[in-house]
């Protein structure tokens, strides 16, 4: 039964009924209503959903305590590294929606904290990741009957409309080493490079592993016999600390493969696994074994290199190299691809040796590189054809 009331110049209403489980009598009221036939339309709504047994008691859980418990129950179904991006995100909303109720917040209220956050000019990279986890809190929240309506559902990433100045000046070719760069690079490596600098880089480039597979490489995942590469972990040590690593699962399921290396790689990977072999020898108990690859040689021998000391060894190459391009140790997977496109391989071989989980991201990578090759191409031909128009 449902009630109607005016108090001052606003409507309330009341609706009371008899819930089919306890026995007891239930009462849910609201006020705040300019019109009495707004407050009319909700009690009727209240009704229709008692009577169908659809309705559910709104929770008084805060976003805040429902965020804590949230990312207890995804720390327990998730990577260490996908947790800290969720809770990095989830600081946003503490921020935005305070100590609010989850059953407050409403589609409006969710689509303004977007729109905010853009005004604020994050990129709508980091907006797509905060919308991600707010989705999930939300959805989770719906399941546990604490919402009636996920405030999420419809919202949208607003987009920023870029200038034609902007999309003019816009690089968007991908960074790779041209196959004579490639060349000078390692043979400046090998001449003039730092200890396991010359077999790290042929790995990236011959391989076109990530830096953190490459890392966390141990010597059972060589195959000498066959000369292959099982690539089944990754490297993790956001702060550094080079006894608080971790090895993860790779990227994503197709990043779990075996790859095919160059037999000249596979011998350099024997001289240097004789190497470590002799170095094991000379510092005894010093060398903490732990079967990495590239493991350190100084300051706790045995253990796994920090990504960002092959980002600076190879900075070093660069400059001793002469070369001059913005290209990191990523950057030796494209070249990868490039070399890999340049022999004739197909987009499904490429897809399967990089370990990319869709084939959207090859073709992606494809079409930029082949993009790059036409214009050199033109570019020469231009070049070689010089004079004859005149």
């Amino acid at each position: 039964m449902a009630y109607i009331r005016k108090r001052g110049n606003k409507w309330t209403y009341q609706v009371e009924w008899l819930d089919p489980v306890t026995g007891k009598r239930k009462t849910k009221s609201k006020g705040g209503f300019t019109r009495k036939s707004d407050a009319r339309i909700e009690a009727e709504e209240l009704e229709r959903e008692v009577r169908e047994g659809s309705y559910i008691e709104e929770n008084n859980i805060t976003l805040n305590e429902f965020a804590d418990e949230w990312l207890i129950f995804y720390a327990k179904n998730s990577k260490i590294s996908s947790h800290r991006g969720r809770t990095k995100e989830l600081k946003h909303f503490r921020r935005y929606f305070s100590k609010m109720k989850l059953s407050d917040i409403t589609r409006k209220h969710y689509q303004a904290f977007l729109n905010d956050l853009h005004e604020k000019g994050y990129a709508h990279n980091t907006l797509d990741g905060i919308h991600t986890t707010g989705r999930m809190l939300f959805k989770k929240a719906l399941e546990y009957n604490l919402i009636k309506t996920n405030p999420s559902e419809f919202a949208k990433i607003p987009k920023r409309i870029e200038t034609v100045e902007e999309l003019e000046q816009k690089d968007e070719t991908i960074k790779f080493l041209e196959k004579n760069e490639l060349i000078t690079f390692l043979k400046t490596a090998k001449e003039k490079g730092l200890d396991r600098d010359f077999i790290m880089f042929l790995t990236l480039a011959y391989g076109g592993l990530r830096v953190g597979e490459m890392l966390a490489l141990k010597w059972n995942d060589l195959n000498f016999n066959n000369e292959t590469i099982r690539i089944t972990k990754t490297y993790y040590n956001p702060n550094n600390n080079t006894k608080a690593y971790q090895l993860l699962t790779p990227k994503t399921k197709g990043s779990i493969r075996t790859i095919k290396m160059d037999k000249q790689v596979m011998s350099e990977f024997k001289k240097y696994l004789n190497y470590q072999k002799e170095l094991k020898i000379a510092l005894k108990d010093q060398y903490n074994n732990f079967g990495f690859v590239f493991a350190k040689e100084i300051n706790n021998p045995g253990y796994p290199d920090f990504i960002k000391t092959v980002e600076n060894r190879m900075r070093r190459l660069l400059k001793l190299s002469g070369i001059e391009k913005n290209v990191t140790p990523h950057s030796f997977r494209h070249t990868h691809t490039s070399l890999l496109i340049e022999a004739g391989v197909g987009t499904k071989e490429i897809q399967q040796r990089l370990g990319h989980g869709d084939i959207n991201t090859t073709m992606n990578i494809y079409a930029h590189i082949t993009k790059d090759m036409e214009q050199k191409a033109s570019h020469k031909f231009s070049e070689f054809m010089r004079g004859v128009l005149d």
